[in-house]
């Protein structure tokens, strides 16, 4: 079983930067993509990026210019760079990888970006 576990969360004022990391317990194989979700209060789960096993990134058109996945397979790890964040970017931000008919998700990063 893998693990994804989430950190670079905080509170941060807009305009600001923050960056995601998600790292995975072990090596995974076959993997179709890596990608970041996020869930606002009252909201559902939408995908904010993600990353082919190829290396083609994909961003939802409301953070696009400001957002920036990038994975390092040395270390099992993907990133997500943040920056000009605003207010509505508040949300909690979920790793998910999938690989061959398993989905991986982990527990979740609470951002909060104040006015």
């Amino acid at each position: 079983q893998v693990q994804l576990v989430e950190s670079g969360g905080g509170s941060v004022q807009a305009g600001g930067s923050l960056r995601l990391s998600c790292a995975a317990s072990r090596s995974i194989f076959s993997i179709n993509a890596w990608g970041w979700y996020r869930q606002a209060p009252g909201k559902q789960r939408e995908l904010v990026a993600d990353i082919t096993g190829g290396g083609r990134t994909n961003y939802a058109d409301s953070v696009k210019g400001r957002f920036s996945i990038s994975r390092d397979y040395s270390k099992n790890t993907v990133y997500l760079q943040m920056t000009s964040l605003k207010p509505e970017d508040t949300a909690d931000y979920y790793c998910h990888v999938r690989a061959s008919s398993t989905n991986y998700w982990g527990q979740g990063t609470q951002v909060t970006v104040s006015s």
